[in-house]
């Protein structure tokens, strides 16, 4: 099949599908579940690809899983994390809920296609890696590989350091400052770009791979500008207040950096 009726037959299927996750959305009364299913998106797609792609086994075997392992480990801790909250759901869709009052069920069902559509325009790296027939996996895949592996890890310790941090009781209402959140105030979204950075230099290995620059830069774009940092900060200065300023003055943004000295 080609790499362009691939992306087409994906289109369409991840479309229905995050249309019967918009009606379950609606019966359950929380969209936060969208999450849920775009992370979990990830693994069929790379599937597909790597099954019915015209390229190199190996390559689509090895591409399909790193896609896979990361897209099962996010959509599971997100899972976890919105199931031990429900029914309440997430800040950034209850201010949703408030900005698109008027028509908020269009836009909503709106944005769950949009979402399906992220997924394919971000999967371009799993369809260049999977319709290049070249033998062999090149330098620049190990090493994009080997990237992945440390990114994930990255993504997968910070994540844990903060639901431990979250799971004392005594901690409620504090900022999380330990570990990995003592450097960046989003360690979990810079090693998630990492991640997507590794899907791009594989992908860079094939013929129009350099096509798949956009996923990265998108991810990137929107963990800075859109749903990632200001919404998550807007949400923890209204429940922290001060003491989130406060971790703002001292905490790098996104790169994990040394903290900084703030006078008092």
């Amino acid at each position: 099949m080609s790499p362009l009726l691939l992306a087409a037959a994906a289109l369409g299927a991840l479309c229905a599908a995050l249309g019967l996750v918009y009606l379950l959305a609606r019966r359950i009364n929380n969209y936060g579940i969208v999450d849920i299913a775009w992370s979990y998106a990830f693994l069929p797609l790379a599937s597909f690809y790597a099954l019915f792609g015209p390229g190199y086994g190996p390559r689509r075997l090895l591409i399909a899983a790193m896609a896979a392992v990361w897209s099962a480990r996010l959509g599971t801790h997100l899972l976890v994390r919105i199931a031990r909250k429900h029914p309440e759901e997430d800040g950034r869709y209850k201010q949703l809920r408030k900005d698109w009052a008027a028509s908020f069920a269009p836009k909503m069902a709106g944005f769950f296609q949009l979402q399906a559509a992220s997924v394919v325009l971000l999967g371009i790296p799993f369809l260049v890696a999977c319709s290049n027939a070249d033998p062999g996996v090149h330098a620049v895949e190990w090493f994009a590989a080997a990237l992945w592996l440390t990114a994930i890890g990255g993504e997968a310790l910070a994540d844990a350091q903060l639901s431990r941090f979250k799971s004392d009781k005594e901690n409620r209402g504090r900022v999380c400052d330990a570990g990995l959140w003592r450097y960046s105030r989003h360690p979990n979204y810079f090693f998630e770009w990492l991640i997507w950075v590794s899907f791009f230099l594989f992908g860079l290995g094939s013929p129009w791979g350099l096509i798949g620059a956009i996923s990265p830069a998108c991810i990137l774009y929107l963990l800075l500008r859109v749903t990632g940092i200001p919404a998550t900060e807007e949400q923890s200065l209204r429940s922290k207040g001060e003491a989130y300023r406060s971790y703002q003055l001292r905490t790098s943004a996104f790169v994990p950096l040394p903290p900084r000295v703030t006078r008092s």
